[in-house]
């Protein structure tokens, strides 16, 4: 509501009250007409002096300064000063959905600051895992050195592989880094999906046979599908997937690769039927180092980076990947990729 039309009623109202009190009195219209007159008169101007010059222009100061503050320094020299015709309404408006967004805000801040804690504890036990291993190897290997040169090759061997386990991690943290700065470009091409995807199950096989886990397209898939991306970061996107799926497969189970033509993109899903994912964990599936079994996960090998990595590459092509998935019965990974064309 306007000033003027605020201080229009309020004056109404105490003219009508000073009118209606001195016809109670005097029980003349005329003197009815004449205090209404003057004090509708002197209460408006009163009042809008009073309001105008202690309450409403701070209020216009304090809804000047939010705007400038919501659109910033950039819009505002691009805008110039705004001026309200009603102030008092907008303030509302601005104040609500300021705090409203300031609520987000810190919520999100929130949530990075948990995320960052758990970064930094699953971060340092990765690391301390394999090194504190080393180091038990290596204290151990300066006492057999001499008397029993066999195991001594044994806990080397040992200590070699916790070494590629650090590397491997570090690696994938590199990989990770440089797709969130964009120091890793994406190396736009067109080429064949489905030769990139036989590469990489032929490459996959003698894995996938050590866990009598097959690997196939669900169905034949004999004309080209070109896309458009980055070939090598996608390959990495296969192995990731399938690796992961051979990694929590089941003896004797499949492993499928599932091509669909949509308007602009093509949707690619890599199906399995091993023993599936609980709801609950879907969400966060994506996360660095997050583990559904920490203890089979150790079981199995891996840095716990293979799915971050697998979602910042396909974000960094400006698509999306999803996950569904039932215990007992299987899990699929679906992603698009640009058409080729």
């Amino acid at each position: 509501m306007k000033l003027s039309v605020l201080v229009l009623f309020t004056a109404l109202a105490v003219g009508l009250s000073i009118g209606m009190v001195n016809f109670y009195f005097q029980h003349s219209w005329y003197y009815l007409a004449i205090s209404f007159g003057v004090s509708f008169l002197s209460s408006f101007l009163v009042f809008y002096y009073l309001l105008e010059k202690y309450i409403y222009t701070k209020i216009k100061l304090i809804y000047k300064l939010i705007h400038n503050l919501k659109l910033g320094k950039d819009l505002k020299d691009a805008l110039g000063e705004y001026v309200s015709s009603d102030p008092i309404n907008d303030v509302e408006q601005e104040v609500k959905e300021w705090a409203g967004a300031k609520k987000k805000e810190i919520d999100l801040l929130k949530k990075q600051e948990q995320f960052r804690r758990e970064f930094l504890s699953n971060v340092s036990h990765e690391f301390k895992t394999p090194l504190f291993a080393i180091q038990g190897y290596i204290e151990t290997l300066q006492d057999c050195l001499v008397d029993d040169p066999d195991q001594a090759v044994l806990f080397l061997k040992k200590a070699e592989n916790n070494v590629e386990r650090l590397s491997y991690l570090i690696n994938d943290l590199d990989v990770i880094s440089k797709l969130e700065t964009g120091e890793s470009p994406i190396n736009y091409q067109k080429f064949d999906f489905v030769q990139l995807a036989k590469e990489v199950m032929e490459n996959l096989e003698d894995r996938a046979e050590s866990k009598n886990i097959k690997l196939f397209f669900k169905d034949k898939y004999t004309a080209i599908t070109p896309v458009s991306a980055d070939r090598e970061k996608i390959r990495q996107v296969l192995i990731n997937l399938m690796v992961n799926s051979i990694k929590y497969g089941v003896d004797g189970g499949e492993t499928a690769i599932k091509i669909f033509e949509l308007h602009d993109q093509v949707l690619i899903e890599v199906t399995d039927n091993g023993i599936g994912i609980e709801e609950k964990h879907l969400a966060r599936l994506f996360e660095r180092f997050y583990r559904i079994d920490t203890h089979r996960a150790r079981e199995v090998g891996g840095t716990g980076l293979g799915l971050a990595i697998v979602k910042h590459i396909l974000e960094a092509h400006q698509q999306t990947i999803s996950v569904r998935s039932t215990p007992g019965i299987g899990t699929t990974f679906a992603f698009t990729l640009q058409k080729g064309g």
